[in-house]
């Protein structure tokens, strides 16, 4: 532990050393200014210094000033400093505890009390370098959260018979939006795309845990009335009966088949989805279920559709209607008018329904996922 002493008068420096080196302060450093007192600082790579004990009237630099140099720089701001003064003008004193100092005490010295200040302003700096250290781990566990569940998006698809792109524009580091997609075999695909209630953290563990048991449920069961149902299931084991803990989230899941130009879907409760059928016809995709996890059981109703030539569906999540406007039902008419014509397949899909401008600082996550079948053939 390291204190540093700055005053300007050798007297007082010697008075509050002894005092503090008879307490167990043993690594007491005295200084005769703020030039001084900068240098030690700027040398001081390690950070060791724990307190400063500042006289508040010192000729060419005082310490009201050199305490405001010391909280504009960042790797200095959170040292404290109490101020030593014999100062009886109040405001002045009120400056000094404004710009930055924790504490002052008046001179002359008196040991009680200059000891129990001491004390309260190390506490407050212990207290502070464990939240700082607290701080930067939660940091690089949210960093390493992110990277897992970003890790767990599927990239983009483009076969001969299939395209696969997505817009994935989340507003904070962890998202409650997810989207998969599965190569069941030659000729059908399994796409879903998920919005889970509420953001950061809890939506992102809730959102993990079903993307672990999707991959499964789309593997094994395919049908998407049978893997809905089966993440419900999963859903339904994450309650604990109170309504305040309540998780669902809202879904389009669909399997297209390329070979029989077919594509089942499930809409649970998400915003619909658009399918642009032989460039001809809009429809919307907004049948099959409620959201999942509201209920234990719950009905499911998959849905059909048959194309001739090709088909473009585009999926997103309610922060993009959101983005496009107050009005929910003018930004749902505008952007089925932005889906009724066949899209460029691109990184930047978002483009198509939203100017740069709407894609940055939103409150909810925004996802656009496009799927374009025989669009290459």
């Amino acid at each position: 532990m390291t204190i540093l002493l700055v005053d300007d008068n050798q007297v007082n420096l010697f008075v509050i050393e002894k005092i503090l080196k008879s307490a167990g302060y043993t690594n007491c450093v005295s200084l005769a200014s703020a030039y001084e007192l900068f240098d030690y600082l700027r040398l001081d790579t390690q950070n060791t210094v724990d307190l400063i004990l500042l006289d508040i009237m010192m000729p060419e630099i005082d310490g009201i000033e050199a305490c405001k140099r010391i909280q504009q720089n960042e790797r200095l701001k959170d040292i404290p400093i109490i101020f030593v003064t014999a100062l009886e003008d109040k405001s002045k004193l009120a400056e000094a505890l404004d710009i930055g100092g924790v504490d002052y005490i008046t001179k002359p010295i008196n040991k009680t009390e200059l000891l129990a200040r001491i004390r309260v302003a190390l506490r407050l700096k212990t207290e502070l370098d464990w939240h700082k250290q607290h701080e930067k781990k939660i940091t690089y566990e949210l960093d390493l959260a992110t990277h897992v569940q970003r890790s767990l998006l599927s990239p983009p698809l483009d076969e001969k018979d299939i395209r696969i792109g997505v817009s994935y524009l989340p507003c904070s580091n962890l998202a409650g939006d997810m989207y998969y997609w599965h190569k069941i075999d030659d000729h059908r695909y399994a796409i879903i795309l998920l919005d889970m209630m509420g953001h950061g953290i809890s939506a992102a563990l809730v959102c993990m845990f079903i993307s672990s048991v999707l991959r499964e449920a789309v593997k094994q069961l395919n049908d998407p009335e049978l893997v809905i149902k089966d993440l419900n299931r999963y859903m339904t084991l994450l309650q604990d009966g109170k309504d305040n803990n309540l998780h669902y989230f809202t879904a389009i899941y669909l399997v297209i088949n390329t070979k029989e130009k077919t594509v089942e879907y499930i809409n649970a409760g998400h915003p619909a989805g658009y399918a642009l059928i032989d460039e001809k016809t809009c429809i919307p995709l907004n049948q099959g279920s409620c959201a999942v996890g509201f209920f234990d059981e719950i009905d499911v109703s998959k849905q059909f559709i048959q194309y001739e030539q090709d088909i473009q569906i585009v999926l997103f999540t309610d922060g993009v209607l959101e983005a496009m406007g107050p009005c929910e039902i003018e930004a749902e008419q505008h952007l089925q008018a932005l889906t009724s014509t066949k899209w460029e397949y691109s990184q930047n899909l978002i483009d198509n329904l939203l100017p740069k401008d709407k894609q940055k600082n939103q409150p909810d996550d925004m996802c656009v996922v496009m799927i374009q079948a025989n669009a290459s053939s």
